[in-house]
């Protein structure tokens, strides 16, 4: 009896050591597993990030090219209107080359206003180019009224 009491109690320490290592090491994996999903997390993070800042970059460039295209257009724009004001009176071609005087430095200015950003996040950028789009649109509408002038 007093072997059947020994076995028994030897089963149920086996059972019991046996369980708790099963669940040290089912604890073990659990960690092992999360610090796995962590890495995988921490990859996929840096994926999107890369991303967000490739695309962010992208846009940059592309809204660079296109005000560079405008701020071209612009002087265009002045070399026409230089010729056309050639034939004007002599204190009406004297406004007229004050006021496109004028509207250049104002377009140099953009230009150096754009080559001189650096990227500097996505909040400022969004910032500048709100900034940046309001002064050009000021600029073509002060382009418009100076042709309007010298059409009536």
């Amino acid at each position: 009896m007093r072997q059947n009491k020994i076995r028994t109690h030897f089963k149920l320490t086996a059972v019991l050591l046996t369980s708790i290592t099963g669940a040290f090491l089912s604890g073990c994996t659990s960690s092992a597993q999360k610090v796995e999903n962590a890495k995988e997390n921490v990859e996929v993070a840096n994926l999107d990030l890369e991303n967000a800042n490739l695309e962010y970059k992208q846009e940059i460039a592309e809204y660079r090219k296109t005000t560079a295209e405008k701020i071209a257009a612009n002087k265009q724009s002045i070399a026409e209107f230089n010729l056309r004001i050639e034939n004007e009176k002599k204190d009406a071609k004297a406004d007229y080359k004050q006021k496109i005087a004028e509207l250049e430095q104002k377009n140099s200015d953009m230009q150096k206003k754009m080559d001189d950003y650096n990227s500097e996040g996505i909040e400022n950028w969004e910032k500048f180019k709100t900034e940046f789009n309001h002064d050009m649109d000021e600029l073509g509408q002060a382009f418009k009224n100076l042709t309007v002038k010298n059409t009536k």
